[in-house]
């Protein structure tokens, strides 16, 4: 049964990727509000992969035997499906294809970024035995997905209306955007050469507790554990020892994809000529400001009330029943409530100030970062009880 959900997850990034060259050439030179034939065709693949991506996600949980959304692939493959499927649905009110020509990408990118880590189904950890396991973790990921969609929204908005015309403070931190995007694209190439080559260090180190760790490395170590002794005599010896508190071997994927994302940029602007933002800002010269800044603002009315349960509430009730407290300042927990009054103070600044339009787009793009910030950087580097994602 696993590889049929294997192959049904694999149709439907295929139909993904297929859908985002129609939609990006019925917007080129469209107006907004009309959906032309290949829009029409675009939306209907996305459709189709959808519900194959739906049906990868049934398979496995039947045959898993529990909701497939306990490690850091099937979290961040789901959190990818719930967002075309939040695009699909603003789609259906809405009308507008343009709003996939930044949904898409970003859901393509995190079902991509999810393959590259094990894929294994695990015995559950006694924490995650629990209903609360799916009621939890699907519900903030569905959360997530719909704020995700505020920052298409505003992203579009950013790219169609800030000046590429001349360098200032706005196209450098739109580029730093993109950035994070390309970034996402290097760790995917990375991760898959390194896989391709049969790459393999292996070390033993010593966790806080004291105790001896065995740790393989799949990429060139510049990040090494703490204490670390190398097992298979590999050539390769970390430049930088880290304190137990990170996870050296992610810390390394990390900083290496950060880098390949420098190179990868820099080849896209010299192949191009022009930043990033001026190479897309034709495509989105048509979208309707009003309509972007309306999906931004009303993702987040949705998006907010629902994570705020299942990342929140939900996720207190779990820790009472799991670890016998509701709160204990675990790093996804802190930061889950970063994200919770990031997206608070959205919406005060927007109902309160007046905020909206390019101010509005800003923000949500921010928000984004910030939950990205979360399912990378606190996941990837710093331990914390949450570590078995």
């Amino acid at each position: 049964m696993y590889t049929i959900s294997s192959t049904l997850l694999y149709g439907a990034f295929v139909l993904y990727l297929i859908s985002i060259a129609l939609i990006a050439g019925s917007v080129k030179g469209t107006k907004d509000s009309k959906v032309n034939r290949f829009g029409k065709w675009g939306i209907g693949l996305t459709t189709i992969g959808f519900i194959l991506q739906l049906g990868y996600f049934v398979v496995r949980w039947i045959a898993a035997g529990h909701a497939p959304v306990s490690n850091l692939f099937e979290f961040t493959t789901f959190f990818g499906m719930m967002l075309v499927g939040a695009f699909l649905l603003l789609f259906s009110i809405y009308r507008t294809t343009i709003l996939g020509l930044a949904a898409l990408p970003i859901a393509v990118l995190v079902i991509a970024y999810a393959s590259m880590f094990p894929r294994e189904v695990s015995p559950l950890i006694p924490a995650l035995q629990s209903n609360w396991l799916a009621i939890h973790v699907i519900t903030a990921a569905l959360g997530e997905a719909i704020l995700a969609i505020s920052c298409a929204a505003g992203l579009l908005y950013l790219l169609k209306n800030v000046n590429q015309s001349k360098k200032s403070g706005k196209t450098t931190a739109l580029e730093l955007v993109l950035y994070g995007l390309v970034a996402t694209v290097a760790f995917i190439l990375i991760t898959t050469v390194s896989s391709l080559s049969g790459f393999s260090s292996e070390m033993t180190w010593v966790d806080k507790a004291g105790e001896t760790q065995d740790m393989d490395f799949t990429l060139p170590p510049v990040f090494g554990p703490n204490e670390y002794s190398i097992v298979n005599g590999s050539t390769f010896k970390p430049l930088i020892e880290v304190p137990a508190i990170i996870n050296a071997k992610k810390l390394n994927t990390f900083v290496l994809s950060l880098i390949g994302g420098v190179i990868l940029y820099w080849i896209i602007r010299l192949i191009s000529r022009k930043r990033i933002g001026a190479l897309i800002q034709p495509l989105v010269k048509n979208a309707n400001n009003e309509v972007l800044d309306e999906i931004n603002y009303r993702s987040v009315i949705i998006g907010f009330p629902v994570f705020t349960l299942g990342a929140l509430i939900f996720a207190m009730i779990w820790a009472q029943i799991a670890w016998t407290r509701f709160w204990g300042w675990d790093p996804k927990e802190v930061w889950a409530l970063v994200t919770w009054l990031f997206y608070a103070a959205y919406l005060h600044l927007r109902l309160g100030a007046g905020w909206s339009g390019e101010r509005s787009a800003w923000l949500a793009v921010i928000g984004f970062v910030i939950i990205m910030f979360n399912l990378i950087v606190v996941n990837l580097v710093i331990a914390g009880l949450h570590s078995y994602a």
